[in-house]
């Protein structure tokens, strides 16, 4: 029985994971840790409460004695480190959250994993792997015809995000220089799927359209990014768990290069199919160009060329089916969405960053 620790278990893509890993194996043990900050949902893995095979911690990776008494009490194979803050948006108004959960609580992580990793036998100690999931936002911005982002293109973060997590990048990679830690590091682009919190692109796109809201976009909409569906993601990160080379990083991307104004537009497209009888249809009509983000990034690409080649590895979904089954379950879930939808904080999140913003100037 192999027990995986992962970290910010109860968001958006660790759910996805543990639901994965458990969907496909049967000898495999999950503790989760998770602070249930606002992003953080059990009702996520609501459907695991009777499962044996996984245990739920509530508790913040910046808990020094927490994290001591889960090393010392639990034979650990693996980390999955996807505990972060994550929202660009989020980092503008209170940078210094994102230095505590990003950067000093990776550092925290690694202190006791290390630890923990030193007193284990041969065998165990060998065959131990600390994953850390990072983004592609680390490496910049690129222009129009710039070639996309390598695992050897230099860092230039350009958000609070992007720096916080290009430092604990630099963390982790440090570790295994050092002390010869197992790390493997994975920059992956843009996520989309099942239970992805609403105030992303994509979710927010489907749930303000499916109750006629406006569809803000960020100034011209041009902006362009690689979108990779959440299945796709989890089978990259179990492969590269099993047979990724410790040391190195992979860049995961979906394959694609729509501006998110297309994006919005395929999303209208495909709502307006499985909603006919909408009010609202056209969907594209309910379009709304806001004052674009602070230092807003023009473009990120991935090239994918290491994980296809040394772990053949590749997307499965395409954008477009991604996008199918993407909406039809925010459509089949709406209780889930509406009980975010409902809390006030959400509720003033959107107002501030969104409402407050006006149009952009044309």
């Amino acid at each position: 029985m192999k027990h995986f620790l992962i970290t910010g278990g109860a968001g958006f893509i660790g759910s996805n994971f543990i639901h994965y890993v458990l969907n496909n194996s049967t000898d495999i043990h999950i503790t989760n840790l998770d602070a249930l900050t606002y992003a953080g949902n059990p009702e996520n893995l609501s459907d695991l409460e009777l499962d044996t095979r996984y245990k739920f911690i509530h508790g913040n990776i910046n808990d020094l004695r927490l994290l001591e008494d889960i090393f010392q009490e639990t034979h650990i194979d693996h980390v999955i480190h996807f505990a972060a803050e994550s929202h660009v948006d989020r980092s503008i108004t209170d940078p210094l959250l994102f230095i505590q959960t990003n950067v000093l609580g990776t550092a925290n992580l690694l202190l006791h994993a290390k630890k923990y990793w030193t007193g284990l036998d041969p065998q165990s100690k060998s065959s131990f792997r600390f994953i850390h999931i990072s983004t592609d936002e680390v490496f910049g911005s690129l222009g129009i015809d710039e070639p996309a982002f390598t695992e050897t293109t230099p860092y230039a973060p350009n958000s609070p995000y992007a720096a916080s997590k290009a430092a604990s990048d630099h963390l982790v990679r440090s570790y295994f220089h050092t002390y010869k830690f197992p790390v493997i590091i994975t920059n992956c682009s843009n996520n989309y799927g099942a239970f992805q919190f609403p105030e992303k692109l994509i979710p927010l796109v489907i749930s303000n359209a499916i109750k006629g809201k406006p569809l803000p976009i960020y100034g011209d909409g041009k902006q362009i990014r690689d979108w990779l569906y959440i299945q796709d993601h989890c089978k990259a990160l179990n492969t590269i768990l099993q047979r990724g080379t410790p040391g190195d990083s992979y860049n995961i991307g979906g394959g694609n290069q729509p501006t998110n104004l297309e994006i919005v537009r395929m999303i209208c497209k495909i709502l307006d199919e499985l909603l006919p009888e909408s009010e609202f249809v056209p969907h594209a009509n309910l379009i709304n160009f806001v004052k674009d983000r602070p230092g807003h990034d023009r473009r990120y690409a991935m090239n994918t060329t290491k994980i296809k080649r040394e772990l053949d590895w590749q997307p499965l979904d395409s954008l477009e089916s991604g996008l199918r089954m993407t909406i039809r379950w925010y459509l089949d879930n709406k209780d889930w969405v509406n009980s975010i939808l409902e809390k006030e904080a959400h509720k003033k999140w959107l107002t501030n960053n969104y409402e407050s913003r006006g149009k952009e100037d044309k």
